[in-house]
């Protein structure tokens, strides 16, 4: 399972390391996260993760600066590895702030990138990517559409997805 609770999202890896993260009406409350990527999904050294969305919706006084990627250990908790965005503090070992965003005007862009002090070993185990809301007052929501990108990390392929690479690179050569 590569995320949960999301209507309209996907994601994508290059060969440069690099996961991408699209996501369309993403809505969470305070403090509501999503996993965006299982633990034993990614592999590599998440490094930093770039944002590129826009505020679609807000409640309460939710920023486009709220969406929040947080690295943690199963299960959700507060003390994660990483937390960037969101104004509440929820204990990370590392946290990081999107240089923009700093508004609850619907249309309001979030963009920018934060580098890691201490890289993530995807390898650590239960360790998953989670996305949600960083304001945690009660009331408050938010709805993004955009995209994330996991600096440092590739997505590791479904056995399914790999045969069926392997049966396509046998009839391609059988044609022949």
């Amino acid at each position: 399972m590569l995320f949960c609770g999301v209507a309209a999202a996907a994601l994508s890896s290059a060969a440069c390391a690099d996961v991408v993260i699209s996501f369309s009406n993403f809505s969470a409350t305070g403090f509501q996260f999503s996993q965006f990527a299982a633990a034993g999904t990614l592999v590599g050294n998440l490094s930093g993760v770039t944002v590129n969305a826009t505020l679609v919706a807000s409640t309460a006084f939710t920023y486009a600066d709220d969406l929040c990627v947080y690295v943690d250990v199963l299960p959700l908790s507060t003390l994660g590895m990483v937390q960037i965005g969101g104004f509440s503090n929820l204990g990370a070992q590392q946290r990081y702030f999107w240089p923009t965003g700093a508004s609850d005007a619907i249309g309001t862009t979030v963009t920018g990138t934060a580098m890691f002090t201490t890289v993530c070993d995807m390898s650590t185990p239960n360790l998953a990517i989670w996305m949600g809301n960083g304001y945690g007052a009660a009331g408050t929501s938010g709805t993004w559409s955009g995209t994330v990108t996991l600096i440092g990390v590739t997505l590791i392929p479904t056995p399914g997805a790999i045969a069926l690479v392997v049966l396509a690179g046998f009839v391609a050569g059988r044609r022949r």
